[in-house]
């Protein structure tokens, strides 16, 4: 009696992990389809939720039945579904071979499955034929041009770079009072002619005349040597120029330098010491102040002189005076730019042609097929 109620009991546990051992199978909705229709395609796994893995689905050994979409998993109780949608458009009998499912590692094999696929039949006595229409060539679109609009704004926009470096031309900078700028040594002989038409010196102002003759010099050594000449002494600007000369960084002498020295001690003495020179020191004094104006340059400067009451202005040779395009260079510039508009029309219209040209070949041989087809 013991032994037959253990055997009842060990019966009992195999029915009970047989029950839960993963089953695989396969469902499809229909297995007789007309070209070009669906099958919903299932693999089913029952008693498993985890460690599951489907593998690549693999269709007939033909390559008739394709493939239209896989969707995700889907989960139901103690199930999994993995589902597909096939499609065939060629008539025949196809096998759908045993797919592989993989449990915690484990391989299980589906069925395969049997799909026929039939021809839809044609009742030529019912159904009127039509004749074979001429090709008509493709709509163009968007983005038939969208290539070709890229490459033309892009040369253009090159094309507008150029002309705006071409023909743009030098802004004049002005001042707070809206007048143009000008450059350190333009300006320092033009305020030199203004303090002489003032006669300062002639009309007792001896001090007046040495306080802006020194003035113009060291606003000109400001400006053009960077040196900040109007909030030094006579001694520390002279020891700079020196340092300056001496590294090379200023075009000078050293007689110009003396003269420099002589001329600020001279102004110093009329101003603090009430000097008073005679006319022809003075004289002197306002010619040794153009001669170092004159003589008193940065490294790479070069200066033009010329009268600052012509009517032609002092120019200043450190930044050349931009151009202004002749006539011929405009004219070449504007058959240059004919010609490329010309080459880019040219390669949008053969690039249009020869797609044209493929579309009605492409056509032809659609047209060819059919015909063959109905033959």
């Amino acid at each position: 009696m013991k032994r037959f109620i253990l055997h009842i009991i060990v019966l009992i546990g195999f029915v009970g992990f047989s029950q839960n051992q993963p089953k695989v199978s396969v469902k499809a909705d229909t297995t007789k389809i007309r070209i070009g229709e669906t099958i919903n395609y299932q693999i089913i796994v029952d008693n498993a939720d985890t460690g599951v893995n489907f593998s690549e689905i693999k269709l007939d050994s033909f390559g008739r039945v394709e493939l239209v979409e896989s969707f995700d998993i889907d989960t139901l109780k103690n199930k999994l579904i993995k589902k597909y949608t096939l499609t065939s458009w060629d008539s025949g009998r196809y096998v759908i071979p045993r797919q592989r499912v993989y449990v915690w590692s484990q391989e299980y094999l589906t069925d395969s499955l049997m799909i026929d696929v039939n021809t839809v039949a044609v009742d030529t006595l019912k159904q009127q034929l039509y004749t074979i229409k001429a090709i008509q060539n493709e709509p163009y679109t968007f983005d038939d041009f969208k290539n070709y609009l890229l490459w033309i704004l892009g040369i253009l926009l090159v094309l507008g770079l150029i002309l705006y470096f071409l023909f743009k031309r030098k802004k004049t900078e002005f001042d707070a009072a809206g007048q143009p700028i000008l450059a350190p040594y333009q300006e320092a002989i033009l305020h030199l002619k203004q303090l002489d038409k003032k006669q300062l010196w002639q009309n007792n102002k001896v001090k007046e005349y040495y306080s802006e003759l020194t003035s113009i010099v060291r606003y000109y050594i400001e400006r053009e040597l960077k040196i900040p000449a109007l909030e030094r002494t006579t001694d520390g600007l002279i020891d700079t120029l020196t340092d300056f000369s001496d590294a090379e960084s200023i075009v000078t002498t050293p007689e110009t330098i003396k003269k420099l020295k002589a001329l600020l001690q001279e102004a110093d003495l009329v101003k603090f010491a009430k000097s008073k020179p005679v006319a022809s020191e003075i004289e002197n004094d306002r010619g040794n102040a153009e001669e170092i104006i004159n003589t008193l340059q940065p490294t790479a400067v070069m200066n033009t002189m010329r009268d600052v009451e012509s009517e032609l202005p002092i120019i200043l040779v450190q930044k050349p005076d931009h151009k202004k395009p002749s006539l011929l260079n405009k004219a070449l510039i504007i058959i240059g730019l004919l010609l490329i508009l010309f080459a880019i029309a040219y390669t949008v219209n053969t690039g249009l042609r020869m797609k044209g040209a493929f579309q009605d070949a492409y056509q032809e041989q659609q047209l060819n097929q059919r015909a063959d087809e109905l033959e």
